[in-house]
């Protein structure tokens, strides 16, 4: 399992790009439910899939999930991060967080 950590700027603020598919809590603890929920269900991959040109034709990669994926909040301050234990490679992760909040985040660790 890897480890990420990720820094959230302005969580209450964080919106992806569609907006039916991006994150709508305000709290770091909220997006962490939500992040949580991308990487251990398909459920947020398949609303992206469906908005696809040709969804058929989509890689079914993409949509791979880790069951057993856990993303803990963290408040430092005015800093605020997710720590994600996934199986899911660094790619994943970055896509279904883009659709979640955008460019809104940047990887400080991985282990």
């Amino acid at each position: 399992m890897t480890n990420f950590l990720i820094r959230i700027e302005d969580p209450e603020h964080s919106r992806g790009p569609e907006p039916s598919l991006a994150f709508d809590g305000l709290t770091i603890t909220s997006l962490a439910e939500d992040v949580g929920d991308a990487l251990r269900t398909p459920a947020l991959f398949e609303r992206w899939r469906a908005l696809q040109e040709e969804p058929d034709e989509v890689d079914p990669a993409l949509g791979e999930v880790d069951p057993a994926s856990t993303v803990v909040s963290k408040n430092e301050g005015s800093r605020h991060y997710l720590e994600v234990s996934t199986t899911l490679p660094h790619a994943l992760l970055s896509h279904r967080l883009n659709m979640l909040i955008g460019p809104n985040w940047s990887l400080r660790n991985v282990r």
